[in-house]
């Protein structure tokens, strides 16, 4: 009896694997993504909503336009990339926002829709408006590939036992919404699921990459603003981080940046 309901559960858990597999734009790698695209897009308006009613928000400055600007841009040059390459759906019910926070945080992060926060603290290491762009390629990708869903999907399994979203929602809403936080970069985030986190970094590397070419920036500069962001970093082990060692990265976006996939992705017709 026990090991007819454990074939059960295997098959109930492989189908639902099957069912939820999906592939990230550009790499093609598959990942389960279990949780509903449209629950999570309006989790992301309230707790979005949430965030900068607690935040000072700053407008009208140069610094604060520059975001704006930028955000837009590389918007435009989201959904030309998708367009083109089979995945605009990605994207239909995104709204766009883009705002930046004070505070000392050198952090930015996108949450599900395209709801961008800088925070002040990461403006000297951006330095310029293209420094800024590869932040924001970057940021918008994480959203861009799912890559919210997926950590949300291994943390629901991890600590709340594989419940449904709506359940967890309603019997454990902290719980949940902490999860969410960290599963977008608004909280810490150091756990068993960190190899997958790693990944999900240079994922978002490299469609942030095309992002910048498609909207115009030079994209050599991105090694440069994480060589600067290098001299903010801590003495953690790459294995403890949730991302990949400043060396690790470099050697990446070089590569990338060289290869035959990056000129054909971001080809002009």
């Amino acid at each position: 009896m026990k090991n007819t309901f454990l074939k059960i559960l295997a098959a109930s858990f492989l189908v639902l694997f099957l069912f939820a597999c999906a592939k990230v734009p550009l790499t093609g790698r598959k990942q389960m993504n279990l949780l509903s695209e449209s629950t999570l897009l309006q989790m992301s308006r309230e707790q979005y909503n949430g965030v900068m009613g607690q935040e000072q928000v700053i407008t009208g400055t140069e610094d604060a336009k520059m975001v704006k600007r930028v955000g837009q841009s590389m918007a435009n040059s989201v959904e030309l990339f998708l367009k083109e390459n089979g995945y605009k759906n990605r994207i239909n019910d995104f709204e766009w926002e883009f705002n930046l926070i004070e505070s000392n945080q050198v952090n930015a992060w996108c949450m599900p829709g395209g709801k961008v926060a800088f925070y002040t603290g990461i403006l000297p290491f951006t330095q310029d408006e293209t420094g800024l762009a590869v932040v924001m390629g970057h940021e918008i990708a994480h959203a861009v590939a799912r890559h919210g869903n997926e950590r949300m999907s291994q943390s629901i399994m991890l600590s709340l036992g594989g419940i449904a979203l709506s359940v967890a929602l309603s019997e454990k809403p902290e719980e949940t919404r902490n999860i969410f936080l960290a599963a977008y970069g608004v909280g810490a985030n150091v756990g068993v699921v960190l190899p997958f986190s790693r990944k999900n970094e240079l994922e978002a590397d490299k469609l942030g990459l095309v992002f910048m070419e498609l909207a115009g920036y030079d994209v050599n500069q991105a090694v440069d603003f994480w060589k600067r962001m290098s001299q903010n970093g801590s003495n953690v082990p790459e294995f403890l981080s949730t991302h990949p060692s400043d060396e690790t990265r470099v050697k990446e976006i070089e590569a990338f940046i060289h290869s035959a996939k990056f000129r054909s992705l971001t080809r002009r017709n």
